[in-house]
This record gives structure tokens, sequence and C-alpha cells, in this order.
């Protein structure tokens, strides 16, 4: 699996559980969302990390630096479509080779 096809196979799992895509890919901020997503007034910036099933990286996908520029990137499309009706976070998706996804929702604070 490479890391698009890992990024759409996030995507389509996110609105087979009801979420709306709104971005892909979006850069501002300095930074890049691989995907936005909202739900009944909840937005989520998700962040998809292609890993191998026994990576001990693990929780740690996501290093302090690279969450900055997440935080940025999400503050940077907020000012451009508006702050949120209801909840913001971070959702990191860890997707191994076989397409098994661990969602970890909150991953860090924005």
């Amino acid at each position: 699996m490479t890391g698009k096809e890992a990024e759409d196979h996030v995507a389509r799992a996110l609105v087979d559980a009801g979420w709306t895509e709104w971005a892909r890919n979006w850069r501002g901020g300095g930074g890049e969302l691989d995907i936005v997503v909202t739900r009944d007034g909840a937005t989520r910036f998700v962040e998809v990390k292609l890993r191998d099933a026994t990576d001990p990286l693990g929780d740690d996908a996501v290093a302090f630096p690279k969450q900055r520029l997440l935080r940025q990137a999400a503050r940077a499309w907020l000012a451009v479509h508006g702050e949120p009706r209801r909840e913001c976070a971070f959702l990191v998706a860890m997707v191994d080779h076989d397409g098994m996804v661990r969602w970890i929702d909150n991953a860090f604070d924005g």
C-alpha cells in the first residue's frame, strides 16, 4: 500500500462512518492537512501515517515539530473556513500495509 492509497482508504472509512470530507492535502499556515472532515458540528484534522504493523513508534508517530505544523495549518484552515460550531481535534490514522487502521482521536492538543 502506498501513502496515497492509505490516505484514500482512511478517507473512505471516515465517509463510511458518517463524516463529510471538506479537504484533502490542504496547505496553509506553513503546513499541510492530509484530510479535514466534519460530522455533527465536530471537525477533525486527520494525519495519515503509513506504518509497518510492527513499527515501535506507535503513538509517537507525530513528533512535536510535525504537531506544530499541523496546528498552524489547522488555524489557517479555520481562518479561511470559519470557527467550528463545536469541537475541533486532531485524529491520527495509522495504517499498516494490509490496510488495517488504528485510530488515535484527540491525538494531541490543538
